[in-house]
């Protein structure tokens, strides 16, 4: 990922340096684990780790020579410590280091990702509780529906990102899983009970059975998972774009100090941070694609999947990252017009309150279709001529038959459509 878009903590996990130690973080568990069988003679593992550094540049020189980036590794560290020669990498083939490594790289990224989606709900919830009772209107095909609160629209994206956490956590596990079961899962040259050990040791779990790799399910879903996270950012930051646009004007990204909207019209105030978090989001989705083509590999193992996932791995995670913080940062500094809301609710002069309307009717006995067809014809009369819905109402006999004035005042209040906000607020925030 170009560095516009990277934050040094998950930069850190996807760097060379981080990957070639884990690397030998694998190889000396292993050899570890074999030393105490009787496998390969003890002392080896030790001098590894007293003398060895990984020289990110070194090893690419080598594999220059070797064109195989593992055997380049391994020859690497076979300079610093000639006696380990013969015995490190002993009885492995080179996917169970690049699988097992892979594997704590992904659960280090999803951590970090779980802390990034705490810190956004955080922010999500404060907003939810300061604007509780901002009454606007719910829009439904982009028309005026029925009225809502902002602070409800912000519980339902607290609610989503909470089944995301759900989801990261699983993806976490799913993909923590390594494997030293050999060129082809068969532990033909070292036993489960090794792979075991050292499975443990790492803080990851055994494959339960592999073939040459751990199998790419896995790894589908993970980035499937992202995807889905950062599908619902994308849905956030849509809605404060419409919700920016000039016509409408209900939220507004912060424009700070000395800031610039536009090269050519000093007058303008884009939304340009949530425009960056839905291009992004496109990415991340084009991102799981790619793994779930990797799946399908031929027989036991090939290597189409690693070029893919050379790129796909810093990449979706070092991109969702920065989208998780950017987003919090929008909507901690976000700019909120409730009085502009509220002007906004006016604009179709009542109309909103035609379903409580139809529904009295159907109380005093007409039948569904004819007091829908009633109401609508008042609502068509208000929609062409301007009208005010309730005068509208009110100068008609069949209604007025049946609803009286102050009866009908009392339908059109605003405080019925939002009974039950803290019912739903008990849903999704319990005691908190």
């Amino acid at each position: 990922m170009i560095p516009r878009y990277t934050r040094p903590q998950m930069a850190a996990i996807w760097s060379d340096e981080n990957r070639l130690k884990l690397w030998l973080e694998v190889e000396v568990c292993a050899l570890e684990a074999c030393e105490r069988r009787g496998l390969t003679p003890r002392g080896i593992a030790e001098r590894i780790r007293e003398r060895a550094k990984v020289d990110p540049a070194r090893v690419e020189e080598i594999e220059r020579v070797t064109r195989h980036d593992v055997a380049a590794f391994v020859d690497h560290i076979c300079e610093q410590v000639p006696e380990a020669a013969g015995y490190l990498h002993f009885g492995m083939t080179s996917s169970d280091v690049l699988d097992t490594a892979f594997a704590m790289q992904l659960r280090d990224a999803a951590s970090l990702l779980d802390e990034d989606l705490d810190s956004l709900r955080g922010a999500i919830k404060k907003l939810a509780f300061e604007h509780k009772q901002t009454v606007m209107i719910g829009r439904t095909h982009g028309v005026h529906a029925e009225p809502i609160t902002f602070g409800l629209k912000c519980a339902v994206w607290y609610d989503e990102f909470g089944r995301h956490k759900k989801r990261l956590e699983l993806a976490k596990e799913q993909v923590s899983y390594g494997k030293l079961s050999g060129v082809v899962g068969t532990f033909g040259h070292l036993p489960p009970d090794i792979e075991e050990e050292v499975m443990g040791r790492l803080g990851l779990k055994p494959a339960p059975a592999s073939s040459q790799v751990v199998q790419r399910d896995r790894h589908a879903f993970f980035f499937s998972v992202l995807a889905g996270i950062a599908s619902s950012c994308e849905k956030v930051a849509v809605e404060i774009r419409h919700l920016q646009r000039t016509e409408v004007r209900e939220v507004e990204e912060r424009f700070h100090k000395g800031q610039k909207g536009s090269s050519a019209m000093p007058h303008k105030r884009n939304p340009v941070l949530s425009e960056n978090v839905s291009g992004l989001a496109r990415l991340i989705r084009a991102y799981s694609v790619a793994a779930l083509e990797n799946v399908a590999l031929w027989h036991e193992r090939d290597i189409s999947h690693s070029s893919v996932e050379r790129i796909i791995a810093p990449d979706a995670t070092i991109a969702l990252d920065f989208v998780l913080h950017r987003l919090r940062g929008i909507l901690e500094n976000l700019v909120v017009y409730p009085e502009r809301m509220k002007q906004n609710m006016e604009l179709t002069r009542g109309l909103v309150f035609s379903q409580p309307l139809m529904l009295k009717l159907v109380e005093r006995g007409l039948a569904r279709d004819e007091a829908y067809r009633l109401v609508q014809s008042c609502a068509a009369v208000s929609w062409d001529e301007g009208r005010d819905f309730r005068d509208v109402v009110r100068s008609n006999e069949d209604v007025a038959k049946l609803i009286g004035t102050d009866e009908l005042d009392e339908l059109f209040d605003y405080r019925r459509f939002l009974a039950w906000i803290d019912r739903i607020y008990d849903r999704v925030f319990g005691d908190g």
